[in-house]
């Protein structure tokens, strides 16, 4: 089986989710697959079947307002009270997908749409005719009676007891579970099928079934995830990609799909600096790391260390995440980051905000740098990775937040748009997550 990369497509309308290249009228072109190699491109970019006509601007407010979600999400798997790892969304779930896979699943091979997640451990789909799912033409659901391979999950089996309240019906002798999700309800059944991935076939894959649902929160997309738990795809092919993936991913706003995700420690960067992976055992799927400062232009802010320190018994640190739209700092965090930002741009006029960012500016000005510090490794962004600008241009803001003010919300959140146009390797076996500066957006 090829090791040497897997790359990530969303396709553009439902017929693009075969093999074949194809171009639409808008322009945007998919390369076909090859080997073990897929496309991807942001979930909400112009090529898109999930973009809408929304201004820019109220698209960016729109996907920061999602970000809170998110946000929330993550900081309560960081609980000590979450002790086992689920194979079903509800909030294991990210609660809008950035960036998705092409995918089949099971004999003949069905095409999907996957979101991959980084903070996940599950595999979920909706299948037909699950009520109350928000089917679309981007995203058909799984026919599992056109599957000669597919089986579900029997109660008793070590599977089912990974999921949240596992149960088995009246009848059947397949395991079920059900769970929330946001403010919907889901019913669900654990399964098993071959998931193909460009000419990748992982066999008996297992994953969640939805069935029914009731609720405005499910998203019509599947999930891959990418987490390093028991159930999750990481898991899964331990055997095929010995727990070792990276990925660049391209902006939103690309025309093209150039950004690669690729599986496996073949073909991966030699020459990169890395700093340590941490581990949680009350959420293992988590990639920490630690932070132990950030510079704005030549100054290393002014952090207060348990801002930043781990924690694995309140799930405080800093992670990698690829859910997320812009990185979220804690409030101490945060504030030190915004105010040096402030001090050394502050003629080019009066502060304004937008939405939730609350660092803006009208018209051109000069930014500092920005620095990542941590253990043994730097992450200096260029500017493209924290301003955004307006639709106009008039208007450029910080693309950074403060966490979300509750209790839980003791994460330093690294989101995809800080990650954009980087290689960034995920080393399980040798703890380690490695960033490389590497242009895919064309």
């Amino acid at each position: 089986m090829a090791m040497a990369g897997l790359l990530l497509l969303l396709p553009l309308v439902a017929a693009a989710v075969s093999s074949g290249a194809t171009t639409t009228s808008a322009g945007c072109t998919t390369p076909a697959d090859s080997g073990s190699t897929l496309r991807i491109l942001h979930a909400f970019g112009p090529c898109s079947p999930f973009h809408s006509s929304a201004s820019w601007e109220d698209t960016v407010l729109d996907l920061l307002s999602r970000d809170d979600s998110r946000l929330l999400y993550l900081a309560s798997l960081t609980t000590a009270r979450r002790s086992f790892v689920p194979i079903a969304p509800g909030r294991q779930l990210l609660q809008t997908p950035t960036y998705v896979v092409r995918a089949r699943l099971g004999n003949p091979p069905q095409p999907l749409l996957l979101a991959v997640d980084t903070s996940s451990d599950v595999a979920w789909l909706p299948c037909s005719g699950c009520s109350g799912c928000p089917y679309s033409a981007a995203a058909s659901p799984f026919d599992t009676s056109r599957s000669t391979t597919y089986r579900p999950v029997p109660c008793g089996a070590p599977p089912c007891s990974q999921v949240p309240n596992p149960s088995c019906p009246a009848g059947s002798a397949a395991c079920g579970f059900n769970i929330t999700y946001g403010s919907s309800s889901l019913l669900a059944s654990l399964a098993q099928d071959s998931l193909s991935l460009a000419s990748d076939v992982v066999h008996g894959y297992t994953f969640g079934c939805l069935q029914k649902t009731t609720g405005p929160s499910v998203p019509p997309q599947g999930l891959l995830g990418l987490g390093r738990g028991t159930l999750s795809f990481l898991s899964q092919t331990r055997n095929i990609y010995a727990s070792t993936f990276s990925y660049c991913l391209p902006s939103f706003k690309s025309l093209n799909f150039s950004g690669t995700l690729r599986l496996g420690p073949a073909g991966q960067p030699y020459h990169i600096k890395t700093t340590p992976l941490r581990s949680n055992p009350h959420r293992s799927s988590l990639y920490y790391v630690d932070m132990v400062g950030i510079r704005v232009g030549p100054k290393v802010v002014d952090i207060p260390p348990a801002a930043l320190t781990f924690d694995a018994a309140t799930g405080a640190g800093t992670i990698f995440d690829s859910g997320t739209m812009f990185t979220r700092l804690v409030t101490p965090v945060y504030v030190a980051v915004r105010d040096e930002f402030r001090r050394r741009v502050r003629r080019a006029g009066k502060v304004t905000s937008l939405g939730g960012f609350d660092t803006c500016y009208n018209g051109p000005f000069v930014a500092p740098g920005i620095t990542f510090m941590f253990v043994g490794m730097n992450v200096t962004l260029p500017a493209d990775n924290y301003l955004i600008h307006s639709t106009a241009g008039s208007i450029t803001c910080l693309a950074m937040a403060a966490a979300p003010d509750n209790v839980n919300s003791v994460l330093n959140v690294i989101a995809n748009m800080q990650q954009m146009n980087h290689r960034v390797l995920f080393d399980v076996p040798n703890g380690r997550l490695g960033v490389a500066r590497e242009r895919c957006t064309f």
